[in-house]
């Protein structure tokens, strides 16, 4: 375990709440890259533009740092967690205001080579 390369991307105080994010990094989690990139570059949800160029980064890091070949990686490990929460105001009518909560989340990945499973 130990001999085996990860290599690690991560983006911080993305602006998509953590529970939406989640529902893309399930489905591209122990894929191969270029499904991985398939899939997100398909898929109709917000997140899944975010978690694409982060997979692209962590594959960038991949080739420049430790002379790997992107193509020949799978996502080992994509975790999404809870950032800060930015709370703002809405109007109301009689005076009132109601809080809308704008969620962030921190978004990590780790790519291993395809052989090692």
């Amino acid at each position: 375990m130990a001999s085996e390369i990860v290599v690690r991307a991560s983006s911080r105080y993305v602006r998509v709440a953590p529970r939406k994010a989640r529902l893309i990094a399930d489905q591209v989690r122990g894929l191969p890259i270029e499904k991985a990139r398939v899939l997100l570059e398909f898929s109709p949800r917000g997140a899944a533009e975010d978690i694409r160029k982060l997979i692209d980064s962590a594959a960038a890091n991949a080739e420049n740092n430790h002379d790997l070949v992107a193509d020949e990686m799978r996502i080992a490990e994509i975790t999404v967690d809870e950032g800060p929460t930015l709370r703002r105001f809405r109007p109301r009518a009689q005076g009132r205001a109601s809080r809308i909560n704008k969620r962030t989340c921190h978004i990590a990945v780790a790519l291993s080579p395809e052989d090692e499973v």
